[in-house]
């Protein structure tokens, strides 16, 4: 029998092997095993291929128990005694972890810290396989990181086992694996020191996170190839130079992404900006190395923005950890073996004194879900109408306006054969005329660049948060189905239910404020490179003008 789900969001496929998927169709699968957060299936129209895992549930037909609207759902029962299981992490290496009742332990295999540079070289296949938004993934790379949230290295931490509670893994798949069951069922321990706390407050439109007392920013300059091996590999080198340090410190691709993965593991329930495609050829071509640049600007800008991923001690590892290659590796090795990450992270979050309504919860996170499949959609429209006129420009509009422009020349060509003086300057205006027709044919060709690849540059950015927000509102979901369904710890699970619905608004009350501050920002350079466009036309059309004065 074949195995079926059913899905939960919509997906829309942009990569090639990639399916598009709509909420509550039912799928079929090939297999109930995920290669880096994806299923292989086939939906309702007939079309093969990949789709998020998280974007669906298993729909199984020997192990069931009846949701709240009848539906027939899976459930499985974790023994409470000790597992062990391994996995590859985004990069290929196997992480080996156990659970148990008795608290559990999760270690990851890094690899020797004396080889991490060599390891994630950006031409090592670990390194080459696309990611983020703009990519075409190829299909079955064990090191592949495929669009989405969450990758193999942040599915691995899940909750422990209890003798009390049946664990639902495939409703909840997400829930259970960022570690919001377990600390929702008080199975989270850690020691949380007074640096770690992140507290949530209560603003003007409801939880927001407490604002960061000392803000800052960072530039990165234009990147500069480097080599090693005596010239046998090349890398490029980012120069960034936070406001709060004004210290220089130079970061390779492999750092940026070694830190992505570090953010995602931590914050469960933070949207964490995907960082600019990976790319095996051409890395070291201008157009690509610009493009990358401008992506890893608009990264650096949203996390020195955020109130937690701004302060957290592995970003500050990050921007201000110099030269020194033992500091470099020391941070290293803390940050990864940090232990308030999964269930623990939940700890570290204070909240206002009066709880929240969980049913005005509920009705903001549905509302919040709705506004983000719509937000996603037209920016599927807006990219794909803006890139439409762009090449337009680029080809379209400059082969006509050279075409108008080599009509005036020819036309003035003509008149010179009337071999009359009073003509000469009629002719010369005319021919003047088509060279200017000529370079706005240009000017058309060259001004994507300056309004509509910024749009294009911040819709993609945004794409990538939309696709995280699917895991975080679930995991929100996973908490206040798990306190109805279990109305007799209603006191304990309503606090801890409070913590996460506390830190998912605040998540989503900066996601609105930071979309608005961006959104406003791009529109306006967008128009302002607008006005100074058509200026420019307009000034070169009367200059030709004024040529025909000039008799």
């Amino acid at each position: 029998m074949s195995l079926k789900a059913r899905v939960l969001y919509d997906f829309h496929s942009e990569n090639p092997g990639e399916i598009s998927i709509s909420e509550n169709e039912l799928v079929t699968l090939f297999s109930e095993e995920e290669l880096e957060g994806w299923l292989e299936g086939e939906n309702s129209k007939g079309e093969a291929g990949l789709f998020p895992a998280s974007y669906v549930e298993i729909i199984r037909n020997h192990i069931t128990s009846n949701n709240n609207n009848g539906i027939s759902t899976p459930k499985l029962v974790v023994n409470p005694s000790h597992m062990s299981y391994t996995s590859p992490d985004s990069r290929g290496v196997v992480a080996v972890g156990s659970v148990g009742s008795a608290g559990g332990s999760f270690h990851t295999s890094q690899g020797s810290d004396d080889d991490w540079d060599d390891e994630w070289d950006e031409n090592s296949p670990a390194t080459d396989a696309p990611q983020g938004y703009g990519s075409t993934p190829p299909l079955y790379s064990a090191t592949t990181s495929l669009p989405g949230r969450r990758g193999v290295a942040q599915q691995q931490h899940q909750a422990k086992s209890s003798a009390t509670v049946g664990r639902n893994l495939n409703r909840f798949s997400t829930f259970v694996k960022s570690g919001g069951e377990a600390f929702l069922l008080g199975e989270a321990s850690a020691f949380v020191k007074d640096g770690d706390r992140i507290c949530v407050v209560m603003g003007k439109h409801g939880p927001e996170w407490q604002e960061d007392p000392y803000p800052f920013s960072c530039t990165i300059d234009d990147p500069t190839k480097q080599t090693k091996f005596k010239g046998m590999k090349s890398y490029m080198s980012y120069g960034l130079t936070p406001t709060h340090t004004n210290v220089q410190v130079n970061r390779r691709y492999k750092h940026f992404d070694w830190l992505y993965a570090r953010l995602v593991e931590r914050f469960p329930v933070i949207s964490v900006p995907h960082l600019p495609e990976k790319q095996a050829t051409g890395r070291f071509e201008e157009d690509f190395i610009t493009k990358r640049r401008k992506g890893l600007i608009w990264w650096m800008n949203h996390m020195t923005s955020h109130p937690v991923l701004a302060r957290c001690d592995v970003f500050q590892h990050f921007l201000t950890c110099g030269a020194d290659e033992k500091a470099w590796k020391q941070g290293k090795r803390k940050a990864e073996r940090d232990e308030l990450v999964g269930a623990n992270f939940f700890l570290t979050i204070s909240t206002p004194a009066v709880p929240l309504d969980l049913q005005e919860v509920e009705s903001k996170i549905e509302g919040f879900k709705t506004f983000t499949k719509r937000m996603d959609e037209n920016i599927v429209v807006v990219n794909t109408t803006i890139n439409e006129f762009a090449r337009k420009q680029i080809t379209g509009f400059k082969k006509e306006y050279q075409k108008v422009g080599q009509s005036f020349k020819l036309l003035a060509q003509s008149f010179e054969l009337d071999q009359q003086v009073y003509s000469t300057g009629l002719n010369k205006a005319i021919a003047y005329t088509g060279e200017s027709y000529e370079a706005i044919g240009d000017y058309f060709a060259e001004q994507p660049r300056q309004d509509l690849d910024p749009i294009s540059d911040l819709l993609d950015l945004y794409r990538g948060h939309l696709a995280n927000y699917p895991d975080i509102i679930h995991v929100q979901k996973g908490a206040l189905t798990k306190v109805k369904d279990c109305p007799q710890q209603e006191g304990d699970l309503h606090d801890r239910c409070n913590i996460i619905s506390c830190a998912t608004l605040a998540e989503i009350q900066h996601f609105h404020r930071t979309r608005v501050r961006d959104f406003r920002s791009q529109m306006q350079h967008h128009l302002r490179q607008q006005i100074s466009f058509f200026q420019k036309i307009t000034a070169k059309l009367e200059d030709a003008l004024q040529r025909y004065d000039e008799q």
